[in-house]
């Protein structure tokens, strides 16, 4: 089909579907003729790869990247910040190979059989997860945004900044999060409502701790344990993290190692 042949978008101008009920007739014959590889794509003339154990995506898109950021290793080793490609996605998933990513020591290596979560403080009777326990308990899945409060930080700039738009606004990332209602567990430990905040520690490097109000952990916030169907990956808080919706990113602390 030659260019001249096709509407914008794609369409087919309407003068060639009026030839189109004749062009069929004459053409079935000279079908049963025809090589059926004259003009055929190569992929159509040679059998295709073999299955995975876990897909990948197609090498014609290996440029669709992360952006790394800034590295600040002067604040400590592995801090820094990746960014998602917004510009080169659609829809509302943010795919987990390039959700952005945001540490403060590095991404630590937890081996989920030796890994705990620890409630205790102003509650009844303490208690530890193992992260099998967790798997057994109920879950629940939300569709979740989460910003980095440093997200387009460069807008303020006095000048604008001359690099790809992820490289500004790249540090927000939509994924659905699937884990355990966390206010299950405060019940569980019989919390003392006269508290008014929790503190959250993460099992990284940094020790990152953020508090968030009793009535916020609550409420709709989860320890996740899945991201988009899978377990969570390493970088965004393997092998549990909290999710905490509408709240500023690092409020939603990673590797969870104890709630107090």
């Amino acid at each position: 089909m030659s260019e001249n042949q096709v509407a914008g978008g794609g369409l087919l101008h309407r003068r060639l579907l009026f030839g189109a009920g004749a062009a069929l007739i004459a053409s079935r014959d000279a079908r049963a003729t025809a090589n059926p590889h004259d003009g055929s794509p190569p992929s159509m003339l040679k059998p295709g790869a073999t299955m995975r154990g876990y897909g990948q995506p197609s090498p014609y898109e290996s440029a669709v990247q992360r952006g790394i950021g800034r590295a600040m290793p002067e604040i400590a080793p592995g801090t820094g910040v990746s960014n998602t490609p917004l510009q080169s996605l659609d829809g509302f998933i943010t795919p987990n190979g390039l959700h952005f990513e945001r540490h403060h020591n590095g991404v630590p290596d937890i081996d989920p059989k030796t890994h705990k979560l620890l409630i205790h403080g102003l509650v009844q009777r303490p208690l530890t997860f193992t992260v099998e326990d967790l798997l057994r308990y109920p879950m629940t899945s939300r569709l979740v945004f989460i910003e980095c409060g440093g997200n387009s930080s460069q807008n303020s700039a006095k000048e604008p900044a001359q690099v790809p738009f992820h490289m500004v606004n790249g540090r927000i990332s939509c994924a659905e999060w699937t884990g355990v209602p966390l206010n299950l567990l405060l019940d569980e430990a019989g919390v003392d409502m006269r508290g008014k905040w929790i503190l959250a520690e993460s099992a990284d490097a940094a020790g990152m701790s953020r508090s968030i109000p009793l009535d916020k952990a609550m409420g709709d916030t989860i320890v996740a344990l899945y991201q988009n169907g899978e377990r969570v990956r390493p970088e965004n808080g393997y092998p549990l993290r909290l999710v905490v919706p509408g709240w500023i990113g690092n409020i939603n602390v990673k590797w969870l190692r104890r709630i107090k």
